[in-house]
């Protein structure tokens, strides 16, 4: 997979071809999940803070803590599995059932460089990037959450969200984040480019993809928390 490419030009084109399926057309369910995840970690940790004892900017360090260590990087990994994974091992897979595959190989194109290099590098482009602006979206959340039901007020949440703020936490999600992208895009490829038979082979090779994949992301997830944290 790692060969000189064949003809620059047409790789990039097919990098940015991917970027834009992986994520652009991926952005609309990360906004969507990101928001409704802050609100409801924001509104949950406040029902679970009975002690008077606790200040009300706590909740804002919960929710940053556990939107960009684990919500974010992890939860938002598993939902691209299941629309990017099975997008590629079906599209790899169709390819191969009609017999595409073989006649780029024919014509002397190496299949493997041309068809899952891009999808790779493009998911680990644009998965981190997405990991990012679902952090954000995810803060965002919870301050609207916890401020449009009074729990607290704007600047107590500003006030928690600034306090005990540790920078390698950000870092720590980015890393997660190129692994999970890795696992989601090589799977996919994998069990997409070595589909024999027909459309219920497909099928299947594209929901293992996305079990494998989500499995996978889990269990990186406990190794990298065990190195890194």
């Amino acid at each position: 997979m790692f060969s000189k490419p064949e003809n620059l030009k047409m790789y990039w084109k097919e990098l940015m071809h991917q970027c834009v399926e992986i994520g652009i057309r991926s952005l609309g369910i990360v906004i969507i999940i990101s928001v409704f995840m802050g609100a409801v970690s924001a509104l949950q940790t406040a029902y679970q803070l009975v002690s008077p004892l606790i200040p009300l900017s706590t909740i804002a360090q919960i929710v940053r803590d556990t939107v960009i260590l684990e919500f974010s990087p992890t939860l938002v990994c598993i939902v691209l599995a299941g629309v990017v994974g099975s997008k590629i091992a079906g599209e790899l897979g169709n390819m191969r059932v009609s017999e595409q595959i073989d006649a780029l190989e024919i014509m002397g194109i190496n299949t493997k460089t041309y068809l899952i290099l891009p999808k790779i590098l493009a998911a680990m482009i644009t998965i981190p990037m997405l990991v990012i602006i679902s952090a954000v979206l995810g803060i965002l959340g919870g301050k609207l959450a916890s401020v449009a039901t009074g729990i607290v007020s704007t600047s107590q949440f500003d006030k928690g969200l600034f306090q005990y703020f540790k920078p390698f936490n950000v870092l720590f999600a980015l890393v997660k984040s190129y692994c999970f992208a890795f696992i989601i895009s090589s799977i996919s490829s994998f069990y997409g480019y070595y589909v024999n038979g027909g459309a219920l082979e497909i099928g299947r090779a594209s929901t293992k993809s996305v079990v494998v994949s989500c499995v996978l992301i889990l269990l990186m997830d406990y190794v990298l928390s065990s190195l890194l944290l």
